[in-house]
């Protein structure tokens, strides 16, 4: 314990001593976390909007025009039916549908209310028997009449995956990237720390001192920058995650039919990933910095 105590104390006066580099090494940390933290939003909210709309790939939702009523939905469904590939149909009000919509959006179900009328229209759910079948059922949907559109999520899911799997890969490279350029950061902001110490540290490599318990407070000093980078980032990206669905609720909603992953599910994550990476690249980059004054 008393060892740790003395690696943390020591971490602590080699940032006060060299303010101006610690601190070029957080905002270089920081600035890499706060470009992955966007991609990690926008890839996680995709990722969410594909999978609702994967468990929907066997139907076939058409919109109806409003006046169109229900006896002429139920002889369109029986039309319907007769279709090669449908397993079956199902009306839905528009009543029905705000109240899905309402369920989805949980505790952000307040912004519908000031859509005033309901602007949803009344639908026929069709179900088809295989996905295969599913573009046949859609083009005889298409000759129907009274269908004012048609929702067939099979394209959309194919794009979304598409741009969810580029966005994903293309995080993976630009971290990549940037962890190398944060570790060369936080090498140098130690090695003016260590080149102070030269002396001492010879002295104490003299009388026996092993290499980690020199290495230890640079350790330390590293592990601490990249904490304090991480939570400086997770806070700042989920600030204006949040803020950012506050002013564009109503937007989403109207967009994607969905609504946004809750900031404060995010946050945890975001925290987690974080901290773990700051961790990782601070220790990373006081290693490298310490290798060539300990081999000797």
């Amino acid at each position: 314990m008393s060892r740790l105590l003395y690696n943390i104390k020591q971490a602590f006066q080699q940032i006060w001593r060299n303010k101006g580099m610690a601190l070029a090494s957080m905002f270089a940390i920081t600035a890499m976390m706060l470009i992955l933290g966007i991609f990690f939003v926008i890839v996680v909210n995709i990722n969410l909007l594909t999978e609702l709309i994967k468990n929907d790939y066997e139907k076939i939702e058409i919109y109806l025009y409003d006046d169109v009523s229900e006896q002429e939905a139920n002889v369109m469904m029986s039309t319907i039916e007769t279709f090669g590939g449908v397993k079956e149909t199902a009306y839905r009000s528009k009543e029905e549908a705000l109240g899905i919509l309402k369920s989805r959006w949980g505790e952000n179900a307040y912004l519908l209310e000031s859509l005033g009328d309901n602007p949803l229209p009344n639908s026929i759910i069709v179900t088809v028997d295989s996905l295969e079948s599913s573009q046949n059922v859609y083009k005889n949907l298409e000759t129907l009449d009274g269908v004012e559109d048609i929702s067939f999520f099979q394209e959309t899911v194919d794009k979304l995956m598409k741009v969810s799997n580029f966005l994903q890969i293309g995080a993976l490279i630009l971290m990549a990237f940037l962890i190398v350029v944060s570790v060369v950061v936080v090498s140098n902001t130690i090695k003016l720390t260590v080149l102070a110490r030269a002396r001492e540290i010879s002295i104490m490599k003299y009388i026996g001192a092993t290499n980690w318990f020199i290495r230890g407070p640079f350790l330390v000093e590293g592990i601490v920058i990249g904490i304090i980078s991480s939570l400086i980032a997770a806070g700042v990206t989920y600030f204006v995650y949040n803020e950012a669905i506050k002013l564009s609720g109503r937007q989403i909603l109207t967009i994607l039919g969905t609504p946004p992953v809750p900031a404060s599910y995010l946050a945890v994550n975001l925290i987690i990933i974080f901290v773990a990476m700051g961790i990782s690249i601070g220790a990373s980059g006081s290693i490298v910095s310490m290798r060539r004054y300990l081999d000797k």
